[in-house]
């Protein structure tokens, strides 16, 4: 099976903690990495989680409030040590480009590698990656400052082909990518073979939903319906709901209901309040609307299998 999993790397709010770093997380599609968020702290985190940081290509930051991107700079500056000499390219909105370019200036750097800024627009849901794996999606969310969600969405594979088919036929490779494609097989005595009599069809393509600082926000529900996986703040319990709202921010419950109402297969609650040193009262208040809840702890990993 081909890899699509996501390694929690910090799961908390505003302050890091002896136990709970604030956001980050690491997604990993058929071995290819992709970091979302990059708190204070991160780095540390790769480690302890055996992450060689030369792998990661694609970074993502969901808004510029500190605990979601103060541990970049050191991120990018440590590569540039490490010797990195390829390409990084680094999605977020376009303020971010100058805080970067100042603080390169003013550290007198001038980086080994070619670091890509790649703006996004905080008001479009929009395509900003493809490749032969995945697509990524952009889009709003709801707070008092500009933040940007991220969809990743597997890209389906081809059909495979039916072993005691090929132990029984001599096929040419360019005949097995033909087949691959969709095509019908005609063999040398002039018999054709349907496609789908002669393949497996591969499994449905996953997806991941990153929702980060964000109020309860029912226009989020079509853009994230259907995903495998949901990751969705819940910043306080129902009992601060007043806190979330003039904070615009989310509690586990509203989070519950967005994983509900867009018939999502699972829920992972994060970036929570340094006030909650239990977890578990969080969790109930969320299962209680959507039983497919889970927490999000660092170090936790989650594998999204093949439906």
């Amino acid at each position: 099976m081909k890899t699509f999993a996501v390694t929690v790397l910090g799961s908390g709010a505003a302050i890091p903690l002896l136990h709970r770093n604030p956001s980050a997380q690491l997604i990993n599609i058929h071995e290819k990495l992709y970091l979302m968020d990059c708190a204070e702290g991160t780095q540390l985190q790769l480690r302890k989680n055996r992450v060689r940081f030369q792998r990661i290509n694609h970074i993502f930051i969901s808004h510029l409030h500190g605990d979601h991107y103060y541990g970049l700079f050191g991120l990018i500056t440590t590569l540039h040590l490490l010797g990195r000499t390829n390409e990084l390219y680094l999605f977020a909105h376009a303020k971010l480009k100058d805080i970067i370019d100042k603080q390169l200036e003013a550290s007198n750097t001038v980086l080994r590698y070619p670091l890509k800024f790649v703006a996004i627009d905080p008001d479009k849901h929009e395509v900003i990656l493809e490749n032969e794996f995945v697509t990524v999606e952009s889009f709003p969310l709801n707070h008092n400052f500009p933040v940007n969600g991220y969809l990743f969405r597997e890209k389906r594979s081809k059909p495979n082909i039916k072993k005691d088919f090929l132990e029984q036929k001599s096929i040419s490779h360019e005949d097995l990518q033909r087949i691959k494609n969709g095509e019908d097989y005609t063999d040398d005595q002039g018999e054709i073979y349907s496609n789908d009599e002669i393949t497996v069809a591969a499994p449905p393509p996953r997806s991941y939903a990153y929702c980060s600082d964000t109020a309860y926000h029912e226009p989020l529900i079509p853009v994230v319906r259907d995903v495998d996986l949901l990751y969705h703040e819940a910043t306080f319990m129902d009992d601060k709901a007043q806190d979330a709202a003039d904070k615009y921010h989310s509690t586990a419950r509203q989070a519950a209901m967005i994983a509900s109402k867009a018939n999502v297969k699972k829920l992972m609650i994060g970036h929570y309040s340094a006030r909650y040193k239990t977890l578990m009262p969080m969790l109930e208040e969320a299962q209680e609307v959507f039983k497919e809840t889970m927490l999000a702890d660092d170090g936790k990993v989650i594998l999204i299998p093949n439906s």
